[in-house]
């Protein structure tokens, strides 16, 4: 095993990484580039849509499923929150009715 040389911990206030974590490419930018892409008059996102509007037709439930939501956005989840079907009782809060509380 080699001992390295010259190893120290960096001096207080100065960064390990001074030009800190790369920079990501605009994601939204790079859909939009994708997605506008022609061929033969129609573009990758029209393709797309009917694409998954083909599936939709033939019965497949999940490319339905994704078009909607993304036309209509998703739809509210109610959740019942009730003990047999009856409504929970609320506890009222306590009074107090002498003066040494």
């Amino acid at each position: 095993m080699t001992k390295h040389k010259n190893l120290k911990p960096f001096p207080k206030g100065v960064s390990g990484n001074p030009k800190g974590r790369p920079k990501l490419p605009d994601l939204r930018e790079a859909m939009a580039k994708v997605l506008a892409h022609e061929e033969g008059g129609v573009t990758a996102l029209e393709a797309t849509l009917n694409a998954l509007r083909a599936k939709a037709l033939d019965g497949d439930i999940r490319a339905a499923e994704v078009l909607l939501d993304r036309a209509f956005g998703k739809s509210v989840q109610v959740a019942d929150i009730t003990s047999g079907g009856e409504p929970i009782r609320v506890v009222p809060p306590i009074a107090w009715t002498d003066d040494t509380a």
